[in-house]
């Protein structure tokens, strides 16, 4: 079986000590492809790094992670295009709105989020979606520039079954990880309701590891996982599950 985690960031310092190792147990565990969503300028070598250690399996976005935008967001814009304009990536991302940590530069937030968007419809490269705390607003930013040309994934999707209706008619798949191994996350009732060619599979490792490891770092090796359990929620083999969402994350990120 072969998986796919959609969103990984893999050059986290809490890898510093052991990456390499990281990166092997995760290709071993079956986990062939990797994406690696982009923090902000400081994320950038780190993680283009990886994808020259790794150009078989690891994968790297560019964007600006919303709690990362800065009020000189103008500059951290100019940066994303140079980079765009310099190399070719396989999605722009993380990019999206958090009304969890921080609403003091909603603004530039926005500003970041629609501009990113707008440089995804010019490039042809699907998004990675950042919502915490922010699903409808992040759906009507996508709503309102969805020209056929928009496509991606609404990462660590947490919303209702009505916004979850919503983005897959808008094209876009949702993002399911480690949260769905916990007890009270209500995603295992949304999942009986969503057909499985509208998920990918992701970790956001070193964020949200699964049960049976909550709460310690998570890695891309516990995809497997969110696979497991998603396969009981669906009364589906696991072999089924990998097969879906891999092809799913194939077809987005045009790895096929």
């Amino acid at each position: 079986m072969l998986w796919i985690d959609t969103h990984t960031h893999l050059y986290s310092e809490e890898f510093e000590a052991d990456r390499e190792e990281m990166v092997a147990r995760a290709i071993a565990a079956g986990v062939d492809q990797l994406f690696l969503p982009n923090i902000d300028e400081s994320s950038i070598d780190g993680m283009l790094a990886l994808e020259a250690r790794y150009p078989d399996h690891i994968y790297a976005m560019m964007g600006i992670h919303p709690c990362y935008v800065k009020e000189a967001v103008e500059e951290q814009l100019d940066l994303v295009k140079a980079w765009l304009q310099q190399r070719p990536f396989k999605a722009i991302g993380e990019i999206g709105l958090d009304f969890y940590w921080d609403k003091s530069l909603l603004p530039q937030q926005y500003k970041a989020f629609q501009e990113q968007l707008l440089l995804a419809r010019e490039y042809g490269l699907p998004v990675s979606i950042h919502s915490r705390e922010a699903t409808r607003e992040c759906i009507n930013e996508v709503k309102g520039l969805q020209d056929g040309r928009l496509s991606g994934v609404f990462h660590c999707f947490s919303g209702t079954l009505e916004e979850a209706k919503e983005i897959i008619d808008l094209g876009f798949y949702l993002g399911i990880g480690g949260v769905v191994t916990f007890k009270k996350s209500g995603l295992d009732k949304l999942l009986e309701e969503i057909d499985l060619a509208h998920i990918v599979l992701e970790t956001d490792a070193p964020y949200l590891a699964p049960v049976p490891y909550r709460g310690k770092r998570n890695e891309s090796a516990y995809l497997t996982l969110a696979g497991e359990k998603v396969a009981d929620i669906k009364n589906l083999k696991i072999a089924d599950v990998a097969a879906i969402t891999s092809s799913n994350a194939r077809k987005l990120f045009k790895t096929l």
